[in-house]
């Protein structure tokens, strides 16, 4: 499942690029993490989740489990639109293409981490939301921005589908694609992270997603420049 360009035109990400797929899994465990612990009990990225907890939230009269839920899922499709013209869009890099779209996504990060040490790691129910508002957007930047390069087979921020060609997969041909497996794994693995985080280094934990993201667009970038022979080749 190495992210590869779609025919419906991607452009910028280059073949092989691993690494930053799995940097952006972890991030998307982490942020949903800390979304989900100190942000009110919804995700950042997990639409499907997100709009069963709006409709038994509506059902139960629980309404501001709703106003979050609905807040989550429209911030996150502001995000995706604005991760699929960034990433579709051609111009000058790294402000254009997959890059620009996770310059963009570390920034909301890196803003979101800000907003929560000035806010000592405790917003209000208003804070609350509007730093989900901000990580549910840069998660659906990145999910945005990997449709656009990737088409529907790579994911880096829900595992829905994912799991169901593994098991689908494995059952009828036999056959088990690691790399998908560990991809599956990494989601899990970054939200206890980001848990373990908000537990133990509660200040410190928004810090983790925006941390990988970064790396993730620093991957992207050298892979790109290797492409075009402007630098050393980059391992990714």
């Amino acid at each position: 499942m190495a992210l590869r360009a779609s025919a419906s035109g991607g452009r910028g990400w280059p073949g092989h690029a691993r690494t930053a797929q799995f940097l952006l899994t972890l991030a998307s465990g982490a942020v949903n993490a800390v979304s989900f612990l100190a942000l009110g009990g919804v995700f950042t990225s997990v639409m499907t989740a997100n709009s069963a907890l709006l409709g038994l939230a509506l059902g139960n009269g629980h309404l501001s489990l709703a106003n979050l839920a609905g807040l989550a899922i429209a911030a996150y499709l502001v995000g995706a639109a604005a991760g699929s013209w960034i990433t579709a869009t051609s111009g000058p890099a790294p402000l254009t293409g997959v890059a620009g779209a996770l310059l963009a996504e570390s920034a909301l990060l890196w803003a979101l981490f800000a907003a929560w040490l000035f806010l000592d790691g405790a917003p209000g129910t208003t804070a609350r939301g509007a730093l989900l508002a901000v990580g549910a957007t840069a998660m659906g930047c990145q999910s945005g921005s990997v449709r656009v390069v990737a088409g529907s087979s790579v994911t880096t921020a829900y595992i829905t589908g994912a799991l169901t060609g593994l098991v689908a997969q494995a059952t009828v041909e036999r056959k088990l694609q690691r790399h998908n497996a560990l991809v599956i794994l990494l989601l899990p693995v970054g939200a206890a992270v980001g848990g373990a985080a908000v537990r133990w280094a509660r200040l410190l934990a928004p810090a983790i997603p925006a941390v990988l993201v970064t790396a993730a667009l620093l991957v992207t970038v050298a892979r790109r420049r290797s492409a075009r022979g402007d630098g050393p080749p980059a391992d990714a």
